[in-house]
Parts: C-alpha cells; structure tokens; sequence
C-alpha cells in the first residue's frame, strides 16, 4: 500500500495548521482523536502497527487505521469522523464493548485493546516498583498528588514527580514511551496548561542505570529521592 512518511518542522505546521485540520470530533472520540494524532502525524516511531502482519493481528482493523485514519492525517491533516467511527465500530466487535461507539473512554483502555487484544504488538514499556515484580505495560498514566508549587508544569517535571511518588523505575530504555497527561475526563483537570517537553531526559528513571554524583562528579553508588 501506498505510504505517507510522517510529518515534520515546516512542513507538518502547513499540513496541520488551519480550519478543518486534525482529525474530526463527533461522540465523545476526542480521547481517540488525541490519541491517534498524537501517536501518528508527526512519528514512525509506532508505523510497525500499520503494516507488520503480527500473529494475531486483525487485518482489517489495521487497514482501516492505516487507510483511512494515518494516510489522510499525514497527507491533507484532516480526517473524517465517519473514519473514526469506522474504527469504532470495529473496536466495539472485537472488544465486546458497545459504549465504544458513544461513550468517553480512557485513552490507557483504547491503547490496550488495539495493541494488545487486536494488533498483538508486544508492551512497549517495563516498569518495576520498590524493588517487585516487573510489569510489562504499553502506556504510563501520570499519578501524583496536587503540588502547589507545578501551576503550570512541564512533561518533564511531571514524569520525574510522578515517577519518585510511585517509587518507579524504568527496566529497560523503552522504544516508545506513550505517556497519559493528567488532563483527562470531563469532570476535573488538575492543571489548566501543561507545557510539552520536546526531550524527554530518563536518565534518573532508569534502574540500576550508571550516573554522575552530584557531588564529586564520579560514578555514584547511592541515590536519594
């Protein structure tokens, strides 16, 4: 099939900026909207779900978020809601699940099913917890409490404060890290704006990662929180 690469600095601002540009809401899909945007106009990092015929993949929900979906976003930067809910409809059949079609959902339960249940990609991350079992996941939802002093915080400031709170570490240096702001739902958001990190440094989430002492400069031997 024909391939539309992802895009990029000037051109993804004339692509996507502008009336009519984005992908169409209707229904409550914007949990789904800002997902799919976010996972596929501007990176290939997640292209493997678009073409790699995995195991257990179902063909036809890949050719409809390849086709009608991803295509069209990367080529005119708009996308129908009847294209949306095409897939909607496909992910209420396959997830046995009708509130697919009509309901606000959390964005963790729309990755998990069309990752895991119908794609059958592997997890993309592993996280381990105060020393326990690994877990294998493939996004990270932000907990944390209110911190009066983060009015309007960065990703990267929310990463590493939500990490410490859960006393999390990355496993591994993950290949994508798909990351849930705490901005969602119709009820309460806890902050008003958060400012996008356009790097993201994981150095001090990583376990059992080398790092410099903060006093000396030499490799350290103890961390504290």
């Amino acid at each position: 099939p024909l391939s539309f690469p992802p895009l990029s600095d000037e051109e993804a601002v004339r692509v996507l900026r502008g009336r009519m540009k984005g992908i169409q809401g209707h229904c409550n899909s914007c949990y789904m909207d800002a997902a799919l945007f976010s996972l596929f106009s501007c990176t290939s990092v997640l292209d493997s779900m678009l073409f790699t015929p995995f195991p257990l993949c179902d063909r036809n929900v890949q050719s409809i978020l390849r086709d009608e979906i991803v295509h069209p976003l990367r080529k005119t930067g708009f996308v129908m809601a009847r294209s949306v809910m095409h897939l909607r409809e496909q992910l209420t059949e396959k997830g046995q699940c009708s509130s697919f079609t009509n309901a606000e959902k959390d964005p963790e339960e729309f990755l998990n099913l069309i990752m895991q249940q119908i794609l059958g990609i592997q997890p993309l991350l592993r996280l381990q917890s105060g020393g326990q079992k690994e877990q294998d996941c493939y996004c990270y939802q932000i907990f944390m409490d209110k911190q009066e002093d983060l009015v309007v915080p960065d990703v990267q400031q929310l990463v590493e404060h939500s990490f410490l709170s859960s006393d999390l570490k990355l496993v591994e240096i993950p290949s994508c890290f798909i990351i849930q702001m705490p901005r969602f739902g119709k009820e309460y958001k806890m902050f008003s704006k958060i400012i996008p990190s356009l790097e993201l440094d994981i150095t001090d989430l990583l376990l059992d990662s080398p790092r410099e002492c903060c006093v000396c400069g030499d490799v350290a031997t103890l961390e504290c929180s």
